[in-house]
């Protein structure tokens, strides 16, 4: 299999915060633009990626600190059309994967679409769980890897030690200055980084500290 095969599955791939202009539309555009530097465009086309907000006015746009974020990433520009989309059970059940910004949202989804059990994580909570998740037990095809990683992550739920809440979570900085802002989107991109890696571990041999901000570049 050649890592540029077009394949007609997809996955989906959708991120929850509260107003839905800070937290996840950053790791909507950011995990977009991760996935096309990890996988190249055509497989990174397969992976259809959106975001939503528990509270979310529609069509709101992104909060401007949250969005000069995107700038360290060369991706200022690239907001300009997002608007923000309200969180309801037909979403929940379109998506693949649902990708919480706090425990609070994780609840939520579940209690909107109750099969979304399975496939509802923090964020934070899958970067840690796939830590345990061994690449090369994974399939090579990128959507087959997803699918096989997130349930690999499934079956880690519980077995580790007590985290409380707040280290799943990534804090809500809405009404906060360009600080918070910062810091919620250093969360996001290492969370993104670590599973991105992962879906890209199997035949594409690049190499991500040549393609992608080191982490201690963006304190």
């Amino acid at each position: 299999m050649t890592p540029n095969l077009v394949h007609h599955s997809t996955y989906r791939i959708l991120f929850v915060c509260a107003g839905g202009i800070c937290r996840s539309p950053f790791a909507e555009i950011l995990a977009r633009h991760l996935l096309r530097e990890r996988l190249g465009v055509v497989n990174a086309s397969r992976f259809i990626v959106a975001s939503a907000g528990a509270d979310a006015v529609p069509g709101a746009t992104m909060h401007p600190f949250s969005r000069a974020e995107l700038a360290r990433w060369g991706l200022a520009g690239v907001a300009g059309g997002f608007g923000a989309r309200i969180l309801d059970a037909a979403t929940v059940a379109g998506a693949d994967l649902v990708l919480t910004a706090e425990r609070q949202h994780r609840k939520l989804v579940v209690e909107m679409q109750p099969s979304a059990l399975r496939t509802t994580f923090c964020l934070r909570e899958l970067s840690r769980l796939v830590k345990g998740v061994g690449p090369r037990t994974l399939p090579d095809d990128p959507v087959e890897r997803a699918r096989a990683a997130v349930a690999a992550a499934r079956r880690l739920r519980g077995t580790t030690h007590y985290v409380p809440p707040e280290e799943d979570a990534i804090p809500d900085p809405i009404t906060l200055g360009p600080t918070a802002h910062h810091d919620a989107a250093k969360m996001i991109a290492e969370s993104l980084r670590r599973f991105v890696t992962l879906l890209g571990a199997g035949n594409i041999r690049k190499t991500l500290s040549s393609r992608f901000p080191r982490m201690d570049s963006i304190r």
